[in-house]
């Protein structure tokens, strides 16, 4: 198994600074809705990209600046409410974004060798804002890392409650575009109000929402997050190449199609319940954020940046999800996919305004979708990066680009050290023999876990 280095110290010539709009920007409070200032995306999105060329600082600065004008609740402060002590709002007074610089002596190269498994030394790699809480951390944090072979490291940290996955990405790419192109307008312009998605007055609540349900039975007090949280973790990661997503997906066929998402999702939350052995009777599900941008009726605008995801929710128990083919798995996924109507998005936004509840993760596995949202096409005019990905690993599982190849993707996750091996021969065995088989085989006695 690849070790991960750590980096060495990062040296800061000078102070961070604070990074304003380019011009005066409106002046208001940005309503955020039940989507965006959910409890459980109360942190920020932490990107992290290498590239082989630096851009001087100037530069970066300079269309930062342009890009804030253009997004401007990003250079404003989160704050409560004045109406609802439970909700976030943004006071957006271009207060700006805190912009860090940087010299690491390390090269990209060296960087390349480790970065399929990040560590905890990465965290250098974003400079911290002394806070006392969430709030007083500013929506937008940039580090740039100027490496000595010429090299540099982008790391940003965008609040979760102003922007999903597509938001940061079509943030980044309008920062890119003004590196780049400095007097050339965006292609899509930002729509900053949240209001298509207000909730119902009152609230109606018309669907049973199993992402939000505790499902473990009460004869088993079993909280997989914090079991997991409780263990020695380490990140591992597994790349699928087209060929390998094609043999998942033949598993399926002729009586089932599915997308590549749907096949590798499948796959990697059976692996997972094989890994960790969980209770046969357990119920187990699969949360995975969906884009619902086209979903809603009428759709929202090109341009909306603000949280357009929910999350998906598959359940099944432990025994019929390890026992079946990953064919099961798909539908389940499929099902959950086509369950996300309008009718019940909105349902899910009034739940939220009766009980500010949080999505149940005590039998969960989440994945978060990073590939294919343009968040590996992020040039600054130097070229693409050579590697993107996150700033840590977590124990949600991220499905992140693969640099070379479009059509690949990697899987990341944080698992048990003493479990990683199991975790990674199960991820690579795409055959269907019994389980028997594959016990005797990768010579697990299936008591890893209870």
């Amino acid at each position: 198994m690849l070790q991960s280095s750590e980096l060495p110290d990062c040296f800061y010539p000078n102070k961070p600074t604070s990074i304003s709009p380019k011009w005066p920007t409106p002046n208001h409070t940005l309503y955020l809705s039940n989507l965006d200032d959910q409890k459980f995306l109360r942190f920020s999105i932490k990107y992290l990209y290498l590239y082989r060329k630096s851009i001087p600082s100037d530069t970066l600065k300079s269309s930062l600046s342009r890009a804030l004008a253009e997004f401007y609740p990003l250079a404003g402060r989160l704050r409560i409410s004045r109406d609802d002590e439970e909700k976030l709002e943004v006071d957006c007074n271009g207060e700006g974004a805190v912009f860090a610089e940087a010299f690491m002596d390390f090269s990209a190269d060296e960087f390349l060798e480790a970065s399929r498994r990040p560590n905890r030394s990465w965290r250098k790699l974003l400079y911290r804002v002394e806070a006392q809480s969430f709030l007083g951390v500013p929506p937008l944090v940039v580090q740039v890392t100027n490496l000595r072979c010429g090299g540099m490291i982008l790391c940003t940290a965008i609040n979760h409650c102003l922007a999903d996955g597509i938001g940061t990405s079509q943030f980044l790419q309008a920062w890119a575009h003004f590196t780049t192109k400095p007097s050339a307008d965006l292609a899509i312009t930002a729509v900053h109000s949240r209001h298509a998605l207000r909730p119902s007055y009152p609230p109606k609540i018309t669907f049973p929402h199993p992402e939000f349900t505790k499902s473990t039975p009460h004869d088993t007090p079993l909280d997989l997050t914090q079991y997991l949280l409780s263990q020695p973790l380490v990140p591992t990661s597994i790349t699928f190449t087209p060929s390998h997503i094609l043999r998942l997906k033949k598993l399926c066929v002729p009586s089932l199609k599915c997308t590549s998402f749907e096949a590798l999702a499948s796959h990697v939350w059976r692996t997972w319940v094989r890994t960790l052995n969980l209770p046969p009777a357990l119920k187990v599900k699969l949360l995975f954020s969906v884009n619902v941008r086209k979903r809603l009726r009428p759709e929202l605008p090109q341009g909306y940046y603000g949280n357009g995801f929910v999350l998906g929710c598959a359940e099944t128990t432990a025994r019929e999800l390890v026992n079946a083919n990953v064919r099961h798995g798909v539908k389940l996924v499929q099902e959950a996919k086509g369950s996300l109507t309008d009718d019940y998005v909105r349902s899910m936004i009034d739940l939220l305004e009766e009980r500010r509840t949080r999505p149940d993760l005590s039998a969960s596995l989440v994945i978060s979708q990073w590939s294919k949202m343009g968040l590996e096409d992020l040039d600054f005019g130097e070229g693409r990066p050579l590697h993107m990905g996150p700033l840590a690993s977590e124990i949600y599982c991220l499905f992140l680009p693969v640099m070379s190849d479009f059509n690949a993707v990697t899987v990341l996750m944080s698992m048990p050290e003493s479990l990683v091996s199991k975790f990674e021969y199960h991820m690579r065995d795409f055959s269907e023999r019994d389980d028997k088989e594959r016990e005797e085989k990768d010579g697990c006695d299936g008591n890893d876990y209870i």
